[in-house]
């Protein structure tokens, strides 16, 4: 990014991830060098907090971001929604902790925000696959997004995924106040509320890889939950009603 181009806040939520962020930062900022780093970690147990407290105090692109306990991935997307409209952020672009999304498709993302106000790297089109990644976890991925595409008539590939791009101006216009995600299924339902809120959704390929280190957060309860909010709300979204939810004024603030 050159002088004058768009302000970028990059967002990562962390929970005992320590082994990743250091060098997982460094690596945003060899394809963006201009960016801010938003790490929203939730009070991790193995000191991620701490790691990244000591990488802000030598370098003012690094914003800490700390939370009191573990309140789920959504709400960390939502808390860096809030974060870059507060602060005048023109674009946020999310991804994973644990290198699954890899850096250097950055600059792609980026350049389709040219002509589109969300723009997610996508597994699922043409170029992109998947890199050492349990079969099980895929199939179930293929399916969810199967559904999605029944219920939502979004036409994107991939809704599942977290490596995105938001236009920030846009994301004034989407009704936050009415996501009722907390868990697996945020991430279609928050695409699924840019796309009322009148986003142009775009794709490009990347492939997405395994953990490098640390443990999966995978917990097989909340997916199944997730499965099911999603039905719910596709059958919302299949008679109308969450379309007729947007159109009404969102509450004023706080």
């Amino acid at each position: 990014m050159q002088a004058g181009s768009p302000r970028l806040l990059v967002s990562i939520a962390t929970y005992n991830e320590r082994d990743n962020v250091p060098r997982l930062i460094e690596e945003i900022h060899q394809f963006a060098p201009r960016a801010d780093v938003l790490v929203v970690d939730d009070n991790s147990p193995d000191g991620t907090g701490r790691v990244v407290d000591e990488l802000a105090a030598k370098d003012p692109r690094i914003k800490p971001y700390h939370r009191p306990g573990k309140l789920g991935l959504g709400t960390a997307i939502v808390a860096a929604m809030r974060y870059a409209m507060a602060n005048g952020y023109d674009y946020l672009l999310n991804m994973d902790a644990d290198f699954s999304h890899p850096p250097r498709y950055i600059p792609a993302l980026l350049a389709g925000m040219d002509t589109r106000d969300v723009m997610i790297g996508s597994r699922y089109v043409p170029g992109g696959g998947t890199q050492n990644w349990p079969w099980v976890r895929e199939k179930i991925s293929r399916g969810v997004n199967g559904l999605v595409r029944f219920f939502f008539r979004m036409g994107v590939r991939d809704a599942s995924g977290a490596f995105r791009c938001y236009r920030v101006a846009k994301l004034r216009d989407v009704r936050l106040d009415l996501l009722v995600s907390r868990g697996y299924s945020f991430q279609q339902e928050v695409l699924y509320r840019c796309r009322l809120a009148g986003c142009r959704l775009g794709e490009t390929p990347i492939i997405f890889e395994n953990r490098r280190a640390g443990k999966s957060k995978v917990n097989p309860k909340e997916a199944a939950r997730s499965i099911l909010t999603i039905i719910y709300l596709g059958i919302r979204a299949l008679l109308g009603v969450e379309r007729r939810r947007s159109r009404a004024p969102a509450p004023p603030p706080g």
